[in-house]
């Protein structure tokens, strides 16, 4: 064991899954349930901002008093009935193979196990959805590496709290100082900042503009062979493949020591 650890985020990280996947659900499940809503990406956008799908329910409803769903009781078996059913809708885009994953995770994710490293993944997304991600881009081989799923509601606080980063290094044995976690979001990335955590964000369809003051190294992708890593600001810790591998991670560690 090398004493390292890798935590991944899953939607917007091990693929690009907002837009096909998460919003392509939450809308058929307002339109099976009869909810008389439906999301556009320009509304979609802001929401991710707001961690976990009954929570971006919530606070829509709160913003939009005029839909009256019923009781405050009523609103939230609604919610909670709602979001069971996207998570199987989603699991249902993930199993057809409509969301692949990004250029490079796959292989960083071999390349730190191979290294010794801990890889995890930490989530506020449901635990079904994130497996059936991770199934989808890494495969069962890898998966069956790893050292755990943080997903859900295993926290009381969502991102941007740091809760989740800190039961993963807890569950881990890592101290932060030993930690680097890839996130694509503001509220993700504010997260692993706030646990204390080294982060590159690798940018999605829906966080290019988002800020991230504290992150090491900001790229469109960690890279593979048939698309390379582009820096947009940060530590260059690309490798001579112009690929973010385990000596570019070390380097970021490194940094902050």
């Amino acid at each position: 064991m090398s004493g390292r650890a890798l935590i991944l985020d899953c939607d917007g990280v091990l693929a690009d899954t907002e837009l096909d996947g998460h919003l392509v659900a939450f809308n058929r499940t307002f339109e099976e349930l009869g909810m008389p809503f439906r999301w556009s990406a320009d509304e979609y956008g802001p929401l991710l901002r707001i961690g976990g799908g009954k929570e971006r329910m919530r606070a829509y409803l709160a913003q939009h008093p005029e839909i009256g769903l019923g009781t405050a009781e009523e609103v939230d078996a609604l919610i909670v009935r709602a979001h069971k059913r996207k998570s199987e809708i989603y699991v249902e885009l993930v199993e057809s193979g409509a969301l692949p994953g990004r250029p490079g995770i796959a292989r960083i994710v071999r390349e730190a196990l191979d290294a010794g490293w801990q890889v995890a993944c930490a989530s506020t997304s449901a635990e079904k959805s994130v497996e059936a991600v991770l199934a989808s881009v890494v495969g069962s081989e890898l998966r069956g590496r790893m050292a755990g799923v943080f997903a859900g509601d295993v926290v009381p606080a969502k991102k941007p709290a740091p809760d989740i980063y800190l039961l993963a290094a807890e569950s881990l044995g890592r101290s932060p100082e030993e930690i680097v976690v890839i996130e694509d979001s503001q509220s993700g990335a504010a997260a692993a900042a706030a646990a204390g955590m080294a982060h590159i964000v690798t940018v999605s369809h829906f966080t290019a503009d988002d800020d991230f003051p504290a992150a090491a190294v900001i790229v469109d992708v960690v890279g593979d062979a048939r698309t390379p890593a582009t820096v947009r600001s940060g530590l260059d810790v690309r490798d001579d493949r112009g690929v973010i591998g385990v000596e570019g991670l070390e380097r970021i560690l490194a940094a902050r020591a």
